[in-house]
């Protein structure tokens, strides 16, 4: 269950503010939220996170992205539906959620629009660090959790 609403509330939040960007920024639109630090702008990435690959112009690039999110994100349901037949937790369940419904958000522009809509953009001085979205966010999220659950679950350990 923890997972699913973990998935939806990624989701929902996502495309709830890409909407909004998208109905109150033209694209290349910057306003500034927190001088020196934060801008809300409207730009898309037809690369993956932080406009990886966004710069390598071929057909497959497109597909090949849809294809690794919707595989991760099989992979990832079934990978949680295996940790709770065997006991899995809650926080586990919240961050593989998190990754899945992120990438899924992603997914989704990648659909309707080609690209996906970023508009969260960090900078200090004349360095930006690439525009992102919640999407982006929440996978980050999640998976930062799964590697810090991942020294509490650690099972026992055998001494060599």
């Amino acid at each position: 269950m923890w997972y699913y609403l973990s998935v939806i509330l990624a989701l929902v939040l996502d495309q709830l503010s890409k909407a909004w960007i998208l109905d109150h920024f033209k694209e290349f639109e910057m306003r500034e939220i927190i001088p020196g630090l934060f801008n809300l702008v409207y730009v898309t990435n037809t690369g993956a996170a932080f406009s990886f690959l966004a710069d390598v112009d071929a057909p497959w690039r497109h597909w090949f992205f849809l294809s690794i999110s919707l595989v991760a994100v099989v992979a990832i349901t079934f990978y949680n539906r295996s940790l709770r037949h065997n006991g899995g937790g809650v926080f586990t369940s919240l961050a593989l959620g998190f990754v899945a419904g992120g990438a899924l958000g992603n997914v989704i522009d990648r659909l309707r629009y080609g690209a996906v809509t970023d508009f969260l953009d960090f900078y200090h001085g004349s360095y930006h660090w690439p525009a992102f979205n919640l999407a982006d966010s929440f996978i980050c999220v999640g998976a930062v959790l799964l590697v810090v659950l991942s020294f509490f679950n650690s099972g026992p350990r055998e001494d060599n």
